[in-house]
């Protein structure tokens, strides 16, 4: 509890930046410039910091994008429970489908952060695409041929 009301002292209200970065004994004319996104004279280097490509800025696929991820995990989070209560071949298809949407894109955002370069995000998110739909088809596969997800959990949990 002391850590963390000393990590409290040290970030400021804006935003959450160090108390040392705000300092101007510590803080490089630089570093300065990027954390207020101002250019400072002779510094050349990028000043902006962006995580994730900015081809959708400004248009609304963005947006229902992001509102789909959200409503997926809140389906999902009524789906568990359900597919607890009432095990069946349906529940099984929704979990499967559910569980690789879900997972396909929290681990395209993973891709879209750390992959660098254009030729090997396309390879990467190719990857993704292939891995994603292999597990779909897995999961299918394993819900028609054998007992399905929701009584496989429900063996496991009777271990």
């Amino acid at each position: 509890m002391a850590v963390l009301l000393r990590l409290g002292v040290l970030c400021g209200a804006q935003g959450g930046r160090a108390l040392f970065l705000r300092t101007p004994l510590v803080r490089p004319a630089h570093i300065s410039a990027f954390l207020q996104d101002r250019p400072t004279p002779g510094w050349t280097a990028t000043q902006h910091i962006h995580l994730s490509p900015n081809r959708h800025s400004g248009s609304k696929a963005a947006s229902l994008h992001w509102t789909s991820e959200r409503v997926v995990s809140v389906l999902l989070l009524g789906l568990l429970p359900a597919a607890y209560l009432n095990p069946c071949s349906a529940m099984d298809y929704s979990l499967a489908a559910v569980l690789t949407l879900h997972s396909h894109w929290g681990l395209g955002q993973i891709v879209t952060d750390y992959v660098h370069g254009d030729a090997s995000q396309k390879a990467a998110k190719a990857g993704l695409l292939a891995l994603s739909a292999l597990t779909f088809a897995g999961l299918c596969y394993f819900n028609y041929h054998d007992v399905g997800i929701c009584k496989a959990v429900a063996m496991l949990w009777k271990l």
